[in-house]
Parts: structure tokens; sequence; C-alpha cells
């Protein structure tokens, strides 16, 4: 009997649970994007490496595709780590193909300011620089890239948010250009793919993108290791994805395959998080 009451009582948390995704989802998918860029927005995804777009971004960047927002790419290194880098820069443009970004709206930086190495700090303000004269020259409205954590704490990841927040505390970002960053999570949320998708719901959310089936296969496209990659643990390709955003609202969704969530959160509290403050 206890046994059968045990059974009992894990099909009905098994239930509830189930119906509460469900009726989480549903009322999320009813939900127009709100602080979002709309139709023709100008959306700028900086990436430190050639698979960055690929690997970390691209429900996010499909999603965006979706929405009919003008991608570019700004990518600050050619991936040169395992001396590849010729082969990693076509790869990009081929990945950024498959993702709907144009090559004409693709630029990456070859020099030795910003070598792929995850033992080299970049020069914050010189990142910082590069960046937002691409922005002014491009009229970027929306930019998206790493946060404090860099998703693996790969140092050249860490640099972009250094770079996009050094420009915020500033108060050199255009008026009405707003940011995006990818939020890291621990290893074991990387690892249990869909399974998280509880644990996402849970936390606060302005932006959700789930894929469609299409896009999916256009996602699974691109999580090939390019140029012969040794991926790390915690950078292999992610089919759910976290991310936080400032001044964003809940996106539409669509079918449950493939995810990328959005994160508000004003600029001084991801600056406190930076600092330990958490």
């Amino acid at each position: 009997m206890e046994a059968v009451g045990f059974l009992c009582l894990a099909a009905a948390i098994l239930a509830w649970g189930f119906l509460w995704v469900w009726d989480s989802w549903a009322r999320m998918k009813s939900l127009e994007p709100a602080g979002v860029p709309g139709d023709g927005s100008r959306t700028l995804l900086v990436i430190a490496h050639p698979d960055d777009e690929a690997m970390f971004f691209a429900p996010t960047v499909l999603g965006l595709a979706r929405l009919r927002h003008r991608l570019s790419l700004l990518c600050f290194s050619a991936g040169n780590y395992y001396n590849q880098g010729e082969v990693r820069k076509k790869e990009l443009l081929q990945s950024c193909d498959v993702l709907g970004i144009p090559s004409s709206s693709i630029m990456i930086i070859d020099n030795r300011d910003f070598p792929d190495d995850p033992d080299v700090q970049w020069d914050t303000e010189r990142v910082a620089s590069i960046l937002l004269q691409h922005i002014d020259a491009n009229g970027i409205n929306l930019v998206v890239t790493f946060d404090a954590g860099g998703v693996s704490g790969h140092c050249n990841h860490v640099a972009l948010y250094a770079a996009v927040r050094t420009l915020h505390s500033e108060g050199k970002l255009p008026k009405g250009c707003s940011v995006l960053t990818l939020q890291s999570v621990n290893v074991l949320r990387k690892y249990i793919s869909l399974l998280d998708l509880p644990f996402s719901l849970l936390h606060t959310r302005d932006v959700l993108f789930v894929l469609t089936s299409k896009e999916v296969a256009r996602a699974k496209i691109n999580g090939a290791f390019p140029g012969g990659y040794i991926p790390s643990p915690g950078d292999q390709p992610c089919s759910l994805l976290v991310v936080k955003s400032i001044k964003v609202g809940w996106c539409k969704k669509e079918c449950v395959k493939s995810v990328n969530s959005l994160k508000s959160d004003p600029m001084s509290t991801l600056m406190e998080r930076q600092n330990g403050m958490e």
C-alpha cells in the first residue's frame, strides 16, 4: 500500500509539474515582444571567435530573424588559436549564411590586439572603442553579446561584456540602443537541455525564443565544431540558452524544440553581479 501511495503521489507531482509548464508556456505564447526593437531594427551580434554564433547564439539569431531584424555580426578574432584562422573565417561566413546574416553585414577583426587566446585579456577600452564605432556607423539599436561569465568563462568572451558595460556606464551608447547578454549558467543546467525548461520558466524572463522545427534544423546544421576545434566542457552547441537583457520584454514563441530566453536587469545590477555582489 505504501508503494502504491508513493507512486500516486509521484504521479500527481509529475502531472502538476507538466500542467504548470504547459500553462506557463501557453501564457507566454500570447505575449508580444515588449521592449525589443521591432520589424526592421538593426541588431548587432558581437562575438569573440568564429563558431560562437552557432554554439551559443543560434536560437537568438534565428528568433530575431523571425522578428525581421536586420542582422549584422562583429567578430573580434579569426579564431587562430590552432592556426586555422583562415579556415574558420570561411566557416563563419557559411554559418552566418545559414543563420540569415548576409556576408555584407559581417566584419571579422584579425589583428594582434585581439588574439584568440584564453590566457590573454583584451584591452577593454580598445574593444569598446571599436565596438562603439561600429554601432555608430551602422545605426545599431540592439547589441547581443556575452555576459560577465562568458558562458564558458573564456577570457575573450568576458572582454566583450566588459567593453559593453564600459560603454553603458559611461553613457556612450547611442540613445535607444539596447543590449542583450547571454546568461552564463552552471554546468548541470548546461547539459540537461530541455529538462532545464522548468527552471527557466521559474525565473523572471523578458524574452524567450522557441524555435520552429525548421529553425531547429538550421541551428543543428551549425552545430558542428569548425576548423577542427576541440571543445572544452561547457563549450558544446546548446539547445537551451539563457540570456539576460537590458530593457527587453517577453518575445513570442513557437514549438518547444530549441530555446533562447532573455532575462532583464538594469546595467547597474549587472555590474553588481560582475563584482561578486550577488
